[in-house]
């Protein structure tokens, strides 16, 4: 029994990280990383190691993700702001 649970958290974090590298949005990227934090959470436990799974809950599931987020979120922004100094330049100039 226990080499089916093993085996089935396998294929899912492999799935999981096959979508995590095939999705192209960032901030879904991110979202797709958390689950995949979380499907390693649940092999590491079925492993019998909670000690790594509780850090890979804590640093993969919730916290690499909310720095993906934040950090796609800034340069969208500053991309924006970019944009809008651009767009203000060019009708000073005319």
């Amino acid at each position: 029994m226990a080499d089916v649970l093993i085996a089935l958290a396998l294929l899912l974090v492999a799935a999981t990280a096959t979508a995590a590298v095939a999705v192209r949005d960032p901030a879904r990227q991110a979202l797709v990383l958390s689950l995949l934090g979380l499907v390693l959470t649940l092999l590491f436990t079925v492993l019998q190691a909670p000690d790594v799974a509780l850090s890979q809950l804590a640093v993969g599931s919730a916290l690499t993700p909310l720095l993906i987020l934040l950090s796609v979120r800034k340069a969208r922004r500053r991309s924006l702001d970019q944009v809008r100094a651009d767009k203000e330049a060019g009708e000073g100039g005319t």
